[in-house]
């Protein structure tokens, strides 16, 4: 029998690496950043076309190669940064496995220019597949300019696998952001398609981290320090207010390098447990500095594990560092004794202004009008004398006589009984909504007693209309008196910009005015122009973890997120009117009975199971 296993060729060994190295042109972003970091440089320039699948560029200032090191760099495992094994325990630098560049090689067209510093000529290599086309001295800036293009060219099926540009683009963003915060010392430029989109000049860690999250968030922001034998903890943590729905803002840096961790995720959120609600989640930014042999991050090509000699120990000082950090800066819950009471008992309240005596006049007195009766209405006296019953109740030690005080009047008496003869006939029974614990709308049909939950029910109708907007690519839209500027993370950016014509077909006027800023002209029917920013900022949290949770469809995700943010809320008290539109619109859906998210938003109670409970 003749032998069947052999050796790989080097390129299809190499495609076979790439596949663990670089799932995505965002993978490849990041091993290039990291390379620029450890060579030194102060300041990397990202460029990308069509979210990287058809150029990604970093340009760097860093220490450049020699024409040796430039050709070398594109082997299988050859690295600058270990010798011998017990160099891995002992490692400081982003790179040293010596498998990005020769995978990278081996499924893009790269074209590489260095020059060391103090050098006049540099190198320029150019390879397609692992494939030497190209390598000459030429004249080149100092440092390091590595050119990706037609990424996945010879590998058609992980091509084809890649998203949307947004989508890719938002990951690029994300790794983008993840080597820019733990080092302010560099500047950061991103340029996509020829603008640039992301500007970071070299700064503190605190600014650094408010201009990755845009907006006003500097203010957010409390620092967090703890320094011991095992960890030093520098950075920061939102305030409890500003916690999300989602994970989004959440970042751990052991020696400088992303990490993830859902055991160090909980020393946070544990921290936090008294100060938000739950199913809320802090943002964090925090750097830990550890001993490089007492942690293993040779665990996976995308390094973003890691496992630590005393991990518990670590937890634990994380946790009481983010406590003390709430602690110090005054955010636990404290009573707001300016706000005013709910109950007000005129014999305990002191602390009033003296009223003067007055004059007691009728306004209504017209001495022209003969014809008017000179003394008080009826109502006004029953409204006094109601008045004054019930201050002598309020004071009074019997028990007071309920019989006559909270007896219906004699109309009511009448509708009751004319209501209860009619046999609750539809078309009178519907005019009649009451709302119990400002939640429930509670209303009678021919068959017994409906009752509804008023945020539900508003999800429901909301969501249908949205759904209906969509389908038809038309909706009107309120446009505002001042147009409204909404300033955003890059990350919240891209979410948007991917959903700009959903957003605009629901009744969104919205523009791109660059810098991460939308300027929002139109707002749909029912948002007020105050709530624009609110409204927008909480659909794209609820969109966020519907599509991390739920893997909904695109167009489902937004109408389900944007009824969520804007259905009125239980607790909310709403007027007579209101419950019947309410109630109205909800019948009228195509499914009344759950909301968008399969939950009940209608309770019927029959007159047989009314029947039953009273004859138990």
């Amino acid at each position: 029998m003749a032998d069947i296993i052999q050796l790989l060729p080097d390129s299809v060994a190499n495609q076979i690496a790439a596949g663990e190295v670089v799932q995505r042109p965002a993978s490849a972003v990041k091993e290039m950043m990291e390379n620029a970091l450890d060579a030194g440089a102060t300041s990397i320039k990202l460029i990308v076309k069509d979210a990287g699948k058809a150029l990604i560029q970093v340009i760097d200032d860093g220490s450049g190669m020699s024409e040796t090191d430039a050709r070398m760099c594109f082997e299988r495992h050859a690295t600058s940064k270990i010798k011998k094994a017990d160099d891995l325990f002992a490692i400081k630098t982003m790179g040293f496995r010596g498998e990005a560049m020769a995978s990278i090689a081996a499924i893009a067209q790269v074209e590489l220019k260095t020059c060391k510093r103090g050098e006049v000529l540099g190198t320029v290599i150019e390879i397609e597949g692992t494939e030497v086309k190209r390598q000459e001295a030429a004249q080149c800036p100092e440092g390091t300019s590595i050119s990706i293009k037609n990424l996945f060219f010879n590998v058609p099926a992980r091509r084809n696998f890649l998203k949307s540009n947004t989508v890719e683009l938002r990951h690029i963003t994300e790794e983008f952001q993840r080597i820019a915060i733990p080092n302010p010392h560099v500047s950061f430029s991103l340029t996509h398609n020829g603008q640039e989109t992301i500007r970071l000049d070299k700064n503190n860690l605190r600014l650094r981290v408010a201009a990755i999250l845009g907006g006003n968030s500097n203010e957010k922001l409390v620092p967090v320090e703890e320094s011991t034998e095992i960890v030093k903890i520098t950075g920061f943590v939102g305030k409890p207010e500003f916690a999300k729905k989602t994970r989004g803002d959440q970042y751990f840096f052991v020696n400088n390098r992303f990490i993830k961790s859902s055991y160090l995720n909980h020393a946070v959120q544990a921290a936090f447990e008294d100060f938000i609600p739950s199913g809320n989640f802090p943002a964090y930014f925090l750097l830990l500095e550890v001993d490089p042999s007492t942690i293993d991050i040779n665990i996976h090509p995308t390094k973003t594990e890691i496992k630590f000699e005393d991990e518990r120990a670590i937890y634990a000082i994380i946790r009481s560092s983010v406590r003390q950090a709430l602690g110090k800066y005054h955010l636990t819950p404290t009573i707001d004794f300016e706000q005013e009471s709910t109950f007000d008992l005129p014999y305990s309240y002191r602390d009033k202004d003296a009223v003067m005596p007055s004059i007691k006049v009728n306004p209504d007195f017209n001495p022209f009008d003969e014809a008017r009766p000179k003394t008080p209405q009826p109502a006004r006296q029953n409204s006094q004398k109601m008045n004054l019953g019930n201050w002598e109740q309020l004071y009074s030690t019997d028990f007071p006589d309920f019989s006559k005080q909270h007896s219906p009047e004699p109309e009511t008496q009448q509708v009751i009984s004319k209501e209860w003869e009619s046999n609750h006939e539809p078309e009178q029974s519907a005019k009649l909504c009451h709302q119990l614990h400002k939640t429930y709308i509670l209303t009678t049909i021919k068959s017994g007693l409906v009752v509804i939950h008023q945020q539900r029910a508003h999800e429901r109708i909301l969501f249908d209309r949205f759904s209906l907007a969509l389908e038809k690519h038309k909706q009107c839209s309120q446009q505002v008196l001042f147009p409204v500027s909404l300033p955003m993370g890059a990350v919240e950016f891209g979410f948007i910009t991917e959903l700009l014509p959903e957003l605009r077909d629901i009744g969104f006027d919205i523009e791109d005015f660059g810098q991460h800023t939308f300027v929002i002209n139109g707002l749909p029917p029912g948002v007020k122009e105050t709530e624009a920013r609110e409204i927008l900022e909480g659909a794209i949290e609820h969109y966020k973890a519907n599509a991390s949770e739920l893997k909904l469809e695109k167009k489902e995700n937004l109408c389900r997120a944007m009824a969520k943010k804007i259905a009125i809320k239980a607790g909310k008290k709403l007027n007579p009117e209101e419950m019947q539109v309410l109630v109205d619109e909800l019948f009228g859906c195509s499914n009344p009975y759950s909301s968008p998210g399969g939950k009940p938003t209608i309770v019927t109670l029959s007159l047989d199971e009314l029947e039953q409970k009273f004859n138990k």
